[in-house]
């Protein structure tokens, strides 16, 4: 039982297959660096967020760095921030196309405005914000949508704190990735990097060590090699999204399946710029 804070949480059992065929094909060129600046930023705040990343000189080039702002600062910030970061939604419509859907923005809409990215199925909007949030089924739909527009998508999937306490972390997660793999084409997964949340470790404080981390991680990609291909799981970037700090970036970045950060709270300031370049210190 390892124990953090005032939160007791049981280590996933580390993996027992052996993916060394697999993982001796993978080759990741880059790490993917996220930053999800949920509901945050003015007009005037994201220009200086922007000025932060625009002065901070060269970033890893073991590192593609792709932020996530608030889909009123999209076109803003295209126009500002520097050419080697690329920018995403935070969501994207469940239909297709132009046409009567209030408050929505269609995958079409985002290729349209050259945005490159968007995230699907976060842990708050499957849990929603006092309302039902959203299944697995309307996550993978989403996630097709996107990348028939030609959208790269940052799919997300992850336990609460029951689940992992439960010893259930991958049939948590083996639901949310079978509805993904139902949806698309094995070509699709191209496009796709996965981001784990354990959500017990989100904005909590909260981490689950390197070890733990690892463990899930390696799981997820032994169920791709068994349920989509193995090919796609060599191919396929895993990212951690629970809590990753400048502290601890370097550390979680040295175990073999993790192969970049999607980042919350951490991205809205400097500490950014140096989970971005960890990937320069740690050689996988």
């Amino acid at each position: 039982t390892i124990k953090f804070s005032y939160v007791t949480v049981e280590p996933v059992e580390k993996s027992k297959s052996n993916l060394a065929n697999t993982m001796a094909a993978a080759k990741f060129p880059k790490a993917l660096i996220g930053g999800n600046w949920k509901c945050n930023g003015t007009v005037s705040s994201i220009r200086s967020m922007a000025e932060v990343l625009n002065k901070a000189g060269p970033f890893s080039a073991q590192s593609e760095v792709v932020i996530a702002c608030p889909s009123i600062h999209l076109t803003a910030l295209k126009g500002i921030l520097r050419q080697d970061i690329a920018l995403s939604s935070q969501d994207v419509c469940f239909k297709k196309g132009y046409g009567a859907y209030t408050g929505e923005i269609s995958a079409e809409m985002l290729a349209d405005a050259g945005i490159l990215w968007t995230l699907t199925g976060h842990s708050e909007r499957r849990v929603g914000f006092g309302y039902p949030g959203e299944t697995s089924q309307v996550v993978a739909i989403k996630t097709k949508n996107a990348l028939d527009c030609g959208l790269s998508v940052i799919a997300c999937i992850g336990e609460q704190l029951a689940d992992r306490q439960n010893g259930t972390t991958m049939t948590v997660c083996a639901e949310q990735l079978d509805a993904i793999k139902n949806t698309l084409k094995e070509a699709d997964w191209k496009k796709v990097v996965i981001a784990y949340e354990p959500v017990w470790a989100i904005g909590t404080g909260v981490t689950a060590t390197p070890p733990q981390a690892q463990a899930t991680h390696a799981d997820i990609r032994e169920w791709l090699s068994k349920n989509v291909s193995p090919s796609v799981a060599a191919e396929t970037r895993i990212i951690y999204g629970g809590s990753a700090t400048a502290a601890n970036c370097s550390d979680l970045y040295a175990q073999p399946d993790i192969n970049g950060f999607l980042v919350g709270g951490a991205s809205l300031g400097g500490a950014f710029v140096n989970i971005i370049n960890c990937t320069h210190l740690v050689s996988k």
